[in-house]
């Protein structure tokens, strides 16, 4: 890589790596904020706020990155062209095509990048995330409040005396009324947690002793570890491998649509890196205002299509929008770069 291209580089990363931290934050805030609502449904600590905040990371970059980039390399071209070094860079021998190419380098190790994400990292995040949230209700149903009365898990009627700070109940206290099938039942527990097992809660008690009345009799059992099963109406999947999360696009019109609605986004970058170089490039004298405007404009034109065409027909739609975006790109780079630089 000679000089020149590690003079633009050098000039792009440190805008790029500016616009990145602001349109990260806002982003971050956003998903933040939905993320703080479910504590309206169930109780969340800050780890575990923290932890549904990592499983959205991967989707936070696939919107933030390319945006960025797009931005980033506009006005990076246009700071240039605002100081004639792009003037002086053309007349060394550096001309368009160079720029071109460099960039375009630069924007398809970004797009596989994000496609590595969309394909690898936002099916597992996505499926942690939703079995996060969904084992989160099923134990808020049994969220066994202290010296309280009436509370129940599955068919027993329940009391404790305390709670510590890790979640263990102490002092247990089980009952079970006469039915048809079992008989009337007392369980007494030094100890007992709430586990997840294989997608199944259930109540691990420990120390204890087991009074089960009949008409003529009590009978006594003691145990040292005993559990209680029971089965929320909240599942909570399992996790789905990668290619078998995948294809569901073929059944699931929901994914079909993220699918191509994602790889648009993550190709983003290359579709419009020639766009960018025809908006940043320019004889500043004459063309010193629109930037922002053809920016948003790209942007905003770019995301309404790809959304319309993910809904419309998700399967041809990456190569529609991309292959579209980018033959426009190219004849718009033709007619006001190459022709005129």
């Amino acid at each position: 890589m000679n000089r020149v291209s590690t003079y633009l580089l050098k000039h792009f990363s440190a805008l790029f790596s500016s616009l990145f931290f602001i349109l990260f934050f806002i982003t971050s805030v956003v998903f933040f904020i939905k993320i703080t609502a479910l504590t309206a449904i169930i109780q969340m600590d800050f780890i575990e706020l923290g932890t549904l905040y990592i499983y959205l990371l991967p989707k936070t970059l696939i919107y933030t990155l390319p945006i960025t980039f797009f931005i980033a390399l506009c006005i990076t071209l246009f700071n240039l062209s605002k100081e004639n070094e792009t003037i002086v860079l053309f007349t060394l021998g550096y001309n368009p095509q160079k720029i071109a190419s460099l960039f375009l380098t630069v924007s398809f190790i970004l797009s596989s990048l994000l496609i590595i994400d969309i394909f690898v990292l936002i099916p597992i995040s996505k499926q942690l995330n939703s079995n996060f949230i969904d084992y989160k209700k099923a134990e808020a149903k049994f969220n066994i409040k202290t010296s309280e009365f009436g509370q129940k898990f599955s068919n027993w009627l329940v009391y404790i005396e305390s709670i510590d700070h890790q979640k263990v109940y102490n002092g247990i206290t089980l009952y079970q009324n006469l039915t048809t099938k079992e008989s009337e039942k007392l369980i007494l527990a030094s100890t007992a947690t709430i586990e997840n097992n294989d997608s199944l809660l259930r109540l691990a008690m420990g120390q204890g002793k087991i009074f089960e009345f009949h008409p003529n009799e009590i009978g006594q059992v003691d145990f040292e570890k005993m559990y209680i099963n029971t089965r929320p109406n909240t599942s909570i999947g399992y996790m789905q491998s990668i290619s078998e999360y995948w294809n569901g696009v073929f059944t699931d019109k929901k994914r079909a649509y993220d699918l191509s609605f994602f790889l648009l986004i993550a190709l983003f970058p290359l579709a419009t890196t020639l766009i960018a170089m025809s908006i940043g490039i320019v004889t500043y004298r004459y063309d010193k205002s629109g930037i922002y405007l053809f920016m948003f404009m790209t942007i905003g034109l770019y995301l309404a299509l790809s959304t319309v065409l993910s809904t419309w027909h998700p399967q041809s739609a990456p190569i529609v929008v991309f292959g579209l975006t980018f033959g426009l790109a190219y004849r718009i780079y033709q007619k006001r770069i190459r022709a005129m630089y």
